[in-house]
């Protein structure tokens, strides 16, 4: 809040607001135009998602304008924005407006901006701070801790008892007394302080090189200043506008964010992507958890569909394996016929077994006969039984390589589920689960979409272009077609994963970096990735082979280097989106 504070400051004040719209029935629009261009402020009121920041981006508004927004259009729509604050850190922000009023004296009001989860509201008051509406109106029925009716004098909501950074911080006695707490020392941090989140107080500990999960009281001295070392420079950041604002991605997907420096992130399998401003934060980290959700809705029934027939596959390879395992003592039965059929002559009828000398060791066999047959016959009986479990033992070898490969193609398609970004990544997987029989195919007129997904394009830290396929058509694609054969290919042994293509120029030595990093990203963009180490393996794509008649994504190789790396690449960059 203090990060946005700061940026409307610098950027509206001064700015006339020339429309109010209310797309909503709890958020406002103002348009403003300041610095020589007109900019949109979004305030909205929601009580799952309050949110205040600068945008681009229009929403349409009712045809009728509700009663809030004309009485905002009657009091400031032509005014001046003379002041933009916020009282300490508390999720509130004040806007000033001077207006002309219909008298033509100027005068002033305030629109009051309360970011307080379900209690949310935007009110608006006049300069003696009577509230003339808000969006919301409570009364004592609704809450018994204040009314926020018209002609109600405003007031503050109740505070926390907690100690204001922007003072405390900078009297370290105070800030140590604060933190003296049994509880752990990240929890005394955000509960001791306002402005604090738990993932700020995360942070401070991770800066000051303190476990934060250990008791506040029992962190010794020389560490505990370090802690309020760190408290009173975000203080000073806070004071002086220094705001680093960051989102932390995890899988592609926004997992945090905050308006300093998440150092804490770095180097554990997250990526960090920095931001300008935090009104332009803001809006791409809720438009990409908005899409990351909705990704996920509308690949459910894909995922669902693939869970199911990989479960059913699996029992029927662990049912194979079981039946394949009876077949295991076939050639025993080959053996006693051959024996039963050479030691025939000196075996008497109606005999229970037949103790004869194996010929082929030396060794003596003990082999159970039926009484009511001749030796003979036993024999003839014991290779009709070996035939049988040879033909079993062959038909289900087939059949266990063929879901084998079922089973990969699968759990490939797993991951290509779990790394798709965009509604349009999903279409070519919907097309192969259609083609494989998974899902009905759509041969209605004009079903066939265009396919605009692209793989993932890479810039490494040396400059080299890396590309990773984000399905098995774009995995066959960029090793077959796109790649030419002194490229390297990677990927995560063993595992489903992408196709990652290094694009080298004929006879040029790549520096070892560009190969890790390539590793890096076949790790991350596997199943293997949770992993604190993937295996991935190597080779030049030349050596890389697609058997005919193999599913999408498929290949072999027969020669290859291997190395064992994280999934970290949070240092590297992203060119293209698509």
């Amino acid at each position: 809040m203090a990060a946005v504070a700061r940026e409307l400051k610098n950027i509206i004040t001064d700015g006339r607001i020339s429309k109010i719209a209310q797309p909503e029935a709890d958020e406002i629009i103002l348009t403003i135009h300041a610095g020589g261009e007109n900019r949109k402020l979004l305030i909205s009121a929601d009580a799952s998602l309050p949110l205040i920041y600068l945008t681009e981006n229009n929403k349409q508004g009712p045809l009728q304008a509700p009663n809030f927004c004309m009485l905002l259009r009657k009091h400031i729509q032509g005014g001046r924005i003379v002041g933009i604050t916020q009282p300490g850190l508390e999720r509130i922000i004040i806007i000033e407006i001077e207006h002309l009023d219909e008298m033509g004296d100027l005068c002033r009001k305030r629109l009051i901006f309360e970011l307080m989860g379900k209690h949310s509201n935007i009110i608006f008051v006049d300069s003696s701070d009577r509230i003339i509406d808000s969006i919301k109106r409570v009364s004592f029925a609704v809450s018994s801790v204040r009314e926020v009716l018209p002609g109600r004098e405003y007031v503050f909501p109740p505070t926390q008892d907690k100690a204001e950074l922007l003072e405390t911080a900078f009297n370290e006695e105070k800030t140590e007394a604060a933190l003296n707490k049994s509880q752990p020392l990240y929890k005394a941090i955000y509960g001791g302080f306002k402005g604090i989140s738990p993932v700020l107080a995360s942070e401070i500990c991770h800066r000051a090189g303190v476990d934060g999960d250990l008791p506040a009281e029992n962190i010794e001295s020389t560490k505990l200043k370090e802690v309020t070392g760190e408290l009173k420079a975000l203080a000073e950041d806070i004071n002086n506008g220094r705001f680093e604002p960051c989102i932390v991605y995890k899988k592609g997907l926004p997992v945090e964010f905050a308006a300093i420096k998440l150092g804490m992130y770095l180097g554990s399998g997250y990526e960090l992507k920095d931001f300008a401003s935090v009104s332009a934060l803001l809006e791409s980290f809720y438009r990409e958890k908005n899409l990351g959700t909705r990704i996920r809705q509308r690949s459910a029934d894909l995922r669902h569909i693939v869970a199911v027939a990989l479960e059913r596959n699996v029992k029927k390879y662990e049912l194979q394996r079981g039946q394949i395992k009876d077949t295991e003592g076939r050639d025993k039965y080959r053996l006693y016929g051959e024996l039963l059929t050479a030691y025939a002559y000196q075996i008497p009828a109606g005999s229970r077994k037949a103790e004869v000398e194996n010929y082929y060791n030396g060794e003596m066999v003990s082999i159970p006969l039926d009484e009511s047959m001749t030796a003979a016959e036993n024999a003839k009986r014991y290779f009709e039984r070996y035939g049988k479990q040879k033909r079993t033992y062959e038909a289900l070898s087939e059949l266990i390589k063929e879901v084998e490969a079922e089973i990969e193609h699968l759990k490939s398609i797993q991951a290509s589920l779990d790394i798709a970004v965009a509604e349009e990544d999903l279409l070519q997987i919907r097309r192969e689960l259609a083609e494989s029989g998974y899902i009905r195919k759509n041969t209605s007129k004009g079903a066939k979409e265009k396919v605009t997904s692209k793989p993932f394009h890479y810039i490494s830290s040396d400059g080299y272009d890396i590309y990773v396929g984000k399905n098995n058509y774009q995995n066959d694609e960029l090793t077959f077609k796109f790649a030419n054969g002194g490229d390297w290919w990677f990927h995560a042994k063993k595992i489903a994963g992408s196709h990652v293509i290094l694009k080298v120029k004929q006879n040029e030595e790549v520096p070892d970096r560009a190969f890790e990093e390539a590793a890096k990203l076949a790790a991350y963009y596997s199943q293997g990735r949770e992993q604190e180490k993937t295996e991935v393996d190597y080779v030049r794509r030349k050596e890389v082979k697609k058997p005919s008649g193999a599913k999408p994504g498929f290949v072999v190789y027969y020669t290859n280097y291997s190395m064992a790396t994280d999934s970290d690449i949070s240092g590297l960059k992203l060119a293209d989106k698509s």
